[in-house]
């Protein structure tokens, strides 16, 4: 039993070693076939995908008593109505109004997919932002959606006021496509097709090339090698032109 466990591990170690010998081998072609494709990544992302910037604009919401104290009461109760509020800043009542104040050709589904809401962690402050194609048009669609957004959410919820924590900012870079991040996961799947494509081609090939191939696989020794004469092109040699004097 011993012996054949180490016959098995010398296997797997020899199938290792002949393996990283072949992308060894075949290292040139690897990373070529990286670097075309991080390039071709590149001009698709540079030309094709038109980018995208992202606009952000922030709120603050308080539930005040009538006495114009705040409690802890108020707090909590404003920090478990966070969420109550996302789904009213992304309601279609404010969405629809601010696509007909602007005059944009949307339906309510395609303004909600450019329209997102966060909360940071352990505040009641409200992230609204909007991605769109046009910088400008982002911004001013995340103003007009947290000035319908605050009235709104004093009518539904009888909230005395909204305040506003951040106006919506001019974006200057593009929030999508990362040219660089799709430029390496294309050179890195590049890599790795072709890593994978050797592998294939190398494990499915079951031809016997070498004596220590016949030595392995039939368990035969070899007597002789008979050398192959690599200069003959198909057996045929070129007819010489003679010239006439």
């Amino acid at each position: 039993m011993e012996e054949n466990t180490m016959q098995q591990t010398d296997e797997i170690e020899i199938d290792l070693w002949e393996i990283c010998l072949v992308l060894v081998h075949n290292l040139a072609l690897i990373v070529s076939v990286g670097i075309m494709t991080a390039l071709g990544t590149f001009l698709i992302t540079q030309l094709f995908i038109t980018p995208k910037y992202e606009s952000t604009t922030k709120i603050y919401i308080l539930n005040k008593q009538e006495n114009n104290a705040v409690t802890y009461s108020d707090i909590q109760l404003g920090t478990q109505l966070t969420k109550d509020y996302a789904e009213l800043i992304q309601s279609r009542f404010v969405l629809e109004e601010v696509v007909q104040g602007m005059g944009l050709d949307l339906s309510y589904e395609e303004m909600k997919k450019k329209v997102s809401v966060t909360t940071p962690t352990d505040t009641r402050i409200l992230a609204i932002t909007v991605e769109d194609t046009d910088p400008v048009m982002a911004m001013l669609l995340a103003n007009s959606i947290r000035e319908a957004a605050a009235v709104h959410i004093m009518n539904v919820m009888d909230i005395q006021a909204v305040n506003v924590s951040e106006t919506a900012n001019m974006p200057m870079k593009k929030a999508s496509p990362s040219v660089m991040k799709n430029t390496f996961i294309g050179g890195v799947l590049g890599i790795f097709l072709m890593i994978a494509v050797i592998l294939v081609r190398f494990l499915m090939d079951d031809t016997i090339k070498t004596p220590e191939d016949v030595e392995k696989y039939l368990q035969l020794s070899t007597l002789a090698v008979i050398p192959l004469n690599e200069g003959e092109e198909d057996g045929k040699k070129k007819k010489k032109k003679v010239k006439r004097s």
